[in-house]
């Protein structure tokens, strides 16, 4: 059975007239009726394209400024019906005559709110009615209607046209049904995410009802192992940042791991204002460390473990300049990324096939939810951004940290940030010594970090600690000690704080409670 439809009437009304003249050129040529409204009537029409105007199908004028042109049983009979001999006998009687083809793009709602300055009222006024209930009309009636909804469909319709001689098939008919419905969810999302956004009730907790909608940007070449398929998806209507605004210069596709790693990555190195390098395997830093150029501060961050190294990710915060490509390229790295890359950089680094260079644009991760799945679910939180500043810290340990210790404390804390549960880091005042991270135990981490720096050849006499949590006992401060650290920066909040606080206190060490803790799990 020939499912063609022939497209005999359509209506046009598109905020986005990108390909409208062609689109409707092609229908004339099939001597298809063209019903328009405002905008899109007056382009048609001054293109000199035979078009008319939908007040003269509804013989009712455009009322209160546009808001009504199409909510009349003129349009949506024409739309809604079923070719049936009943049917089509009823808008017979009414005068009703069918309409085959809606094209229709709606108000720029996600875009017009994604302005900082907009108003509520310019956001109501491009919240699309008429639109969005012709889309649904011809979708629910895609056995006989076609239903298109962004320009980028117009050249598959067209390719259609041309092959059915003006009519348009079952299945191509179907798939942009399913587009018309996601299309009109996602437009009312968006409504509802902005309202959301101006309540203060809704702004103080957890949303009661959470959805996404989000558009597959690549296909990656699988997940975290070869069995599993896996892509990337990104926000439709936010605003491109983080991986989706970076620009990969060189190498093979990325991985699903690979992105992972990246975004840890670069989340690290952003805490710094001063040249940072990050050095990343499996999330986790195997060194990080700062300097006054990236050359110095890659040498630091790669001798804190320059076995884990091996196949890392490489982020620094600053162009890549010759220097540093030139130590980079010399030990086997997945990817760099960083904010630009030298000419120079370029022409060291492109030399390796494989190697994969990002340019990611310096930003901060915006405000946003942190967003993870479980088995029958979602977790919903928010980001873990910023910290809490160390004029907020408080000195629990009879001695007081030098100055140096204090410096390396801030350094630590931001680093230990980074680092999966439970974290213990070893650091001096711009640079990683030993890093104990994912370890079930908190003493664990500690001595496996102190093991790390003595493979390294790495001497943690005079060091400070960070953990990203409180230490539940006093043995991870002896463990610390022993290894030769100073002091001790952590959250507090154990209930044997003050067992805690006595063994820093033995052990002659400076000891800092932050107030906040920084699980990664």
């Amino acid at each position: 059975m020939d499912t063609t439809i022939p497209i005999k009437r359509a209506l046009l009304s598109v905020h986005d007239k990108t390909g409208l003249l062609e689109l409707a050129q092609l229908l004339r040529q099939f001597n298809v009726e063209i019903i328009s409204t405002g905008g899109t009537f007056k382009t048609l029409h001054e293109a000199g394209i035979s078009v008319v105007p939908v007040s003269e199908i509804t013989r009712f004028p455009e009322i209160l400024g546009g808001r009504v042109k199409t909510l009349h049983p003129a349009i949506h009979g024409g739309i809604l019906a079923k070719r049936t001999a009943e049917q089509l006998a009823e808008l017979a009687e009414y005068h009703i005559g069918l309409i085959d083809l809606v094209v229709v793009n709606l108000y720029p709602f996600e875009k017009t709110t994604a302005q900082p300055d907009v108003t509520l009222e310019t956001a109501l006024e491009n919240i699309d009615i008429g639109g969005p209930c012709m889309i649904r009309a011809a979708a629910k009636n895609f056995t006989a209607v076609t239903v298109v909804v962004d320009p980028s469909q117009y050249s598959e319709l067209s390719q259609d046209l041309i092959s059915n001689n003006g009519g348009v098939s079952l299945g191509l008919r179907q798939k942009f049904a399913l587009e018309a419905f996601r299309r009109t969810a996602a437009y009312d999302q968006a409504i509802g995410s902005y309202l959301a956004g101006l309540s203060k009730e809704e702004k103080d907790r957890m949303p009661s009802f959470f959805s996404l909608d989000l558009v597959k940007s690549m296909d990656l070449r699988y997940g975290e192992n070869p069995h599993q398929r896996a892509a990337f998806y990104v926000e439709r209507a936010k605003p491109v940042h983080g991986i989706a605004a970076a620009r990969q210069l060189h190498g093979k596709e990325l991985s699903y791991n690979n992105l992972l790693d990246l975004s840890a990555a670069i989340g690290l190195v952003l805490e710094f204002q001063q040249p940072a390098v990050a050095i990343i395997k499996h999330t986790n830093p195997c060194g990080a460390a700062l300097a006054d150029d990236l050359a110095e501060a890659y040498d630091l961050a790669l001798s804190t473990d320059p076995v884990s190294a091996f196949g890392g990710i490489v982020a620094a915060n600053r162009e890549i300049g010759a220097a540093v490509a030139a130590k980079i390229a010399e030990v086997f790295t997945e990817v760099v990324v960083a904010p630009a890359f030298s000419a120079e950089a370029l022409e060291i680094l492109t030399k390796k096939k494989n190697l994969r260079l990002i340019e990611w644009p310096v930003e901060m991760p915006p405000q946003a939810w942190d967003i993870r799945s479980v088995d029958g679910g979602l977790l919903v939180q928010d980001r873990d951004l910023g910290s809490s500043p160390p004029s907020e810290w408080k000195v629990v340990s009879k001695r007081q940290p030098t100055e140096a210790e204090r410096r390396a404390m801030e350094f630590g804390w931001r680093v230990a940030k980074w680092v999966k549960s439970n974290a213990i880091v070893y650091v001096n005042e711009n640079r990683t010594l030993g890093i104990g991270a994912g370890q079930m135990s908190r003493v664990d981490s500690a001595r496996i970090a102190a093991e790390k720096a003595a493979a390294a050849g790495l001497s943690l006499k005079g060091s400070v600690v960070a953990s990203d949590a409180f230490f539940p006992f006093r043995d991870g401060i002896d463990t610390a000690a022993r290894a030769g650290a100073t002091a001790v920066i952590e959250p507090g909040g154990s209930v044997r704080d003050d067992e805690v606080i006595q063994a820093a206190d033995e052990h002659g060490m400076a000891l800092v409670f932050t107030g906040r803790r920084h699980f990664r799990h």
